[in-house]
């Protein structure tokens, strides 16, 4: 899928000196950010129906690419969860005036998580899809932390794309210490998790974990029975904007 219309590139430059590449549109608020998944980018199916709806509603949108992923600058292997979530954290402090609503795909929904833990009187709502907080820990088996521990990270093939699948161990470090299902999440905002049942990546129990750790009472859960984990089928996005339009709508 393309945008007609995409906004020009622009460049967010962190405090190290690495560029972040950013799309941002212009419109009324909540403005919608959306979070990438792991080893994903702003351009992806879902990323360019949101910007798309948001174009046609008059809704303001960024689209970011994290440090070493996508058109941004540096190296994918250097990149932690911490680092990331940092760069989210960069982009709605420079870039955005006002409430936001965070829409986080797999990664990208824990990702959501943690930048409404840091910046509460921000998020105004939180959107996940294949939402997979702590995949550092229910992901990985005992060899894979033994490998990550001998070799320092592990390559696998995806069926996502080109580029085998590299986890480090610095990531690996990071997301241990950010987990969030131990306990509860001090998150007040509605939040909305959208989740496929034939996820073979992140196990739909996951959706329903992250709803009972959730200290809001306004978080509703749509399972679809037979939705995978990327959730970019025609029908898929349709609930998605829905979803989004309902949340907006009551915030």
């Amino acid at each position: 899928m393309t945008l007609s219309n995409p906004q020009p590139l622009q460049w967010l430059v962190r405090p190290d000196g690495l560029r972040l590449a950013v799309r941002q549109r212009s419109g009324t608020g909540p403005t919608l950010i959306f979070l990438p998944g792991y080893m994903s980018d702003m351009e992806g199916s879902k990323a360019i129906a949101l910007d798309a709806w948001a174009a046609a509603q008059g809704r303001a949108v960024v689209r970011m690419d994290y440090a070493g992923n996508g058109a941004s600058e540096g190296r994918f292997a250097d990149g932690t969860l911490a680092s990331w979530r940092d760069d989210v954290l960069l982009a709605i402090d420079r870039l955005v005036e006002g409430p936001v609503l965070l829409v986080g795909s797999s990664m990208g929904g824990w990702l959501a998580l943690l930048v409404a833990l840091a910046r509460p009187e921000r998020v105004a709502g939180i959107v996940g899809i294949a939402a997979a907080p702590d995949f550092t820990a229910w992901g990985f088996t005992d060899a894979d932390k033994a490998l990550l521990a001998t070799e320092g990270r592990i390559e696998e093939p995806t069926p996502y794309g080109d580029q085998p699948y590299v986890t480090t161990l610095g990531f690996w470090q990071s997301g241990q210490a950010l987990r969030l299902l131990d306990g509860e999440i001090a998150i007040d905002c509605p939040v909305r998790l959208l989740h496929g049942q034939a996820d073979d990546d992140v196990p739909w129990e996951i959706a329903v974990r992250t709803a009972a750790r959730l200290r809001s009472s306004d978080v509703q859960m749509v399972l679809i029975k037979d939705g995978d984990h990327r959730l970019s089928r025609d029908g898929d996005i349709a609930l998605l904007i829905r979803t989004v339009a309902l949340l907006l709508d009551s915030i």
